[in-house]
């Protein structure tokens, strides 16, 4: 037997299609049950105490948890078959929905990497008048407080914390690691009778701790300061504000665990090249500033990463790409999803994109209170909405999906998702995509149940690889007689074209393309061209000493993209003197008759022909000429023992 799935109508209120589930999936359905989280809760406890069970409700989780601990089994998993496809309008025609739901519950996933970070509770305070010195005197008992002063207010007698005075200069790091720069630092001086006095003020200060507070009102210190783990801030005018952030901080004490959410493989970043940019899409990008330059590649402080994606939907190499999980495992679930609908009896699903905090909420609440969702429309929860790129959108409607909907979040950048679904458009050749920008329930359905639904397409591919090789594979099932798809600029996709008679062959370009698109012939004057491989980074145009080189933004689904073709070539010059071709001819032809007879290395004939020769007799040339650089003139003799004792040339010298 499989894995069991227990099911339940909610007290009649929804329809399960056991029988269909059961069909299309390797899940073995239990019959459907009314109540099993009250009266039927003596069958759930018999299910779930066998093992190997997954419990088709979301919402009574916790006591189906307490179930199986009191049965002393391990939890069990979950899935939402109800809010997502039961309780809906189309809930009749919900059978292959709800059967590929059930199919990604058993989808065995990678879970995220994670680092411990470690917080030993030692806090800054920064503000200004008696906000801070409250709040001081809050946190005092439970974590380590020194207050950052950044007004003359007269200081309280309590020594319960410290207290400092200064202006935060800039702030970095994260939870457990922050490095404070103050300037106008200085300390207080605990002696004496009357108002504490302080030090002379000293710029350039460092403080390193755990957790800051910010209580001054003021802009905040650090970029995305919600994404910021450690960093809290409130308005010093708004109580409320202040004490949930001071309830808030005080949890900040032992061992946490980051996830990892990037991995970074720098050797295929296009970043620069030579100290010429190229591209700077991540830096661009990310809302935290976690990613940095780091020579001809970028850096990325995971411990600032908040994991939006952003980076890595945008990177056209590669180089970065989102690990928790992997891009991979939402090709399987996006593969799952779409082939189990189909094998249930379904023929042109969509996709519902969303997160899983604000989505999941409006799905809950249309389903509850309205319409729900239409049978045909599979919603497809991620941590980050701005991680669901071009590539995994075009990875959705090659392996079925006839259209796909991101449904985007309040505090959601927009940038991304709605650069990515313009790309992903013109690469399946319509408005397959669209980005949602809803708050309203009702709004949603009614959206979703008056949208035209396109045709699938008639063969479904299976996302394996790269994002470059999934979105590729996915804009030749989309358009088959398609051969070249124009692309809004910035795509990271396109050809690279030649001015031919502004280029020089210099291959300057070559030596600098960070993706080995350019290359050359060893024994011809050529300048080469593999598109698949360019990222249109614009190093190459950035770098051409003659301006020759532009970019076109573009898709070539002919196999010719995956050969090297020549952008340019010219004649080659035969040396005068062994006949070895090296050069093109019309460089050394432009630079004979700009410097024969006119410069004064070459004023004489024959100085002007080593211009015409290959470097092995040019040496030759210039050795056996008159004037022959190499040349040192005789060498000098060595001394030996002879020329002191003996009959050397040396021999008669009379200082020894």
């Amino acid at each position: 037997m499989g894995t069991t799935l227990l099911l339940c109508d909610c007290l009649g209120s929804q329809n399960v299609d056991a029988a269909r589930i059961g069909e299309a999936t390797s899940l073995d359905p239990s019959r459907v049950y009314t109540n099993l989280c009250g009266t039927q809760a003596e069958s759930a406890a018999k299910a779930i105490g066998g093992g190997d069970v997954i419990v088709a409700c979301a919402q009574e989780s916790a006591f189906f948890e307490m179930l199986a601990e009191e049965l002393g089994v391990d939890t069990p998993a979950f899935v939402d078959i109800r809010d997502r496809a039961g309780w809906s309008d189309d809930a009749r025609q919900a059978g292959p929905k709800q059967a590929a739901l059930a199919a990604e519950s058993v989808l065995n996933l990678p879970s995220a990497k994670v680092i411990d970070v470690v917080s030993e509770g030692t806090c800054l305070i920064v503000g200004a008048g008696d906000a801070v010195f409250a709040a001081a005197a809050q946190l005092c008992d439970t974590l380590a407080v020194t207050v950052l002063q950044t007004d003359a207010s007269d200081v309280p007698v309590d020594r319960r914390f410290d207290v400092v005075r200064g202006q935060v200069r800039n702030l970095n790091g994260a939870l457990g690691q922050f490095e404070v720069r103050i300037n106008g630092f200085s300390q207080l001086l605990p002696g004496g009778r009357g108002a504490f006095a302080f030090s002379d003020p000293k710029d350039g200060a460092v403080s390193e701790c755990d957790v800051v507070i910010d209580l001054t009102g003021e802009p905040a210190m650090v970029p995305a300061p919600h994404k910021r783990e450690g960093y809290l801030r409130a308005d010093p005018r708004q109580p409320a504000t202040v004490a949930s952030v001071l309830a808030e901080a005080a949890q900040m004490v032992g061992t946490f665990e980051k996830p990892l959410y990037i991995a970074l493989e720098p050797a295929l970043c296009a970043h620069s090249r030579a100290e010429q940019t190229g591209c700077s899409k991540c830096l661009d990008i990310c809302p935290t500033g976690a990613i940095t330059p780091d020579g001809d590649h970028v850096a990325i402080d995971p411990m600032i990463c908040a994991g939006c994606g952003a980076c890595a939907a945008l990177c056209p190499s590669g180089a970065i790409a989102y690990d928790a999980p992997p891009v991979s495992a939402v090709f399987r679930r996006l593969d799952t999803l779409s082939s189990t609908y189909r094998k249930a009896g379904g023929t042109a699903p969509r996709l519902l994109v969303h997160d899983a905090d604000h989505g999941t909420e409006m799905i809950s609440l249309a389903a509850r209170f309205g319409r729900g969702l239409p049978a045909d429309v599979i919603p497809f929860a991620m941590d980050s909405l701005a991680a669901f790129g071009h590539a995994e959108m075009m990875a959705a409607l090659s392996c079925g999906f006839a259209s796909v909907d991101v449904l985007l979040a309040p505090r959601t950048e927009r940038d991304t998702p709605e650069h990515e679904a313009v790309l992903a458009n013109a690469l399946s050749g319509g408005g397959r995509v669209q980005v949602l920008d809803l708050t309203d329930p009702d709004a949603l359905s009614d959206h979703l149940y008056g949208g035209a639904v396109p045709k699938p397409v008639a063969t479904p591919s299976l996302p394996i690889g790269t994002r470059r090789q999934v979105a590729r594979v996915a804009a030749k099932a989309m358009a088959p007689e398609a051969e070249i798809l124009p692309l809004p600029q910035n795509a990271p996709y396109g050809a690279v074209l030649v001015d031919k008679d502004a280029c020089t062959l210099c291959l300057s370009c070559v030596s600098l393309c960070p993706s080995g698109a350019l290359g050359d012939n060893p024994d011809l004057p050529q300048l080469l061209f593999q598109e698949d491989a360019c990222l249109q980074c614009g190093i190459c145009a950035t770098i051409c000493p003659e301006t020759a080189i532009t970019l076109e933004p573009r898709m070539n689904l002919t196999d010719a993209a995956f050969s090297q073709v020549v952008l340019n070539e010219e004649e080659p010059f035969a040396c005068i003197e062994c006949g070895s071709l090296f050069g093109v001819k019309s460089t050394i032809e432009k630079i004979t008759e700009k410097l024969a007879g006119k410069h004064s290395m070459f004023a004489t004939s024959d100085a002007a022909k080593m211009i015409q020769m290959c470097d092995n007799c040019r040496i030759q040339a210039q050795y056996h000429s008159k004037n022959n650089p190499f040349a040192l003139g005789e060498p000098r003799i060595p001394r030996t023992t002879d020329d002191y004792l003996g009959d050397g040339p040396y021999s008669k010298r009379k200082d020894h």
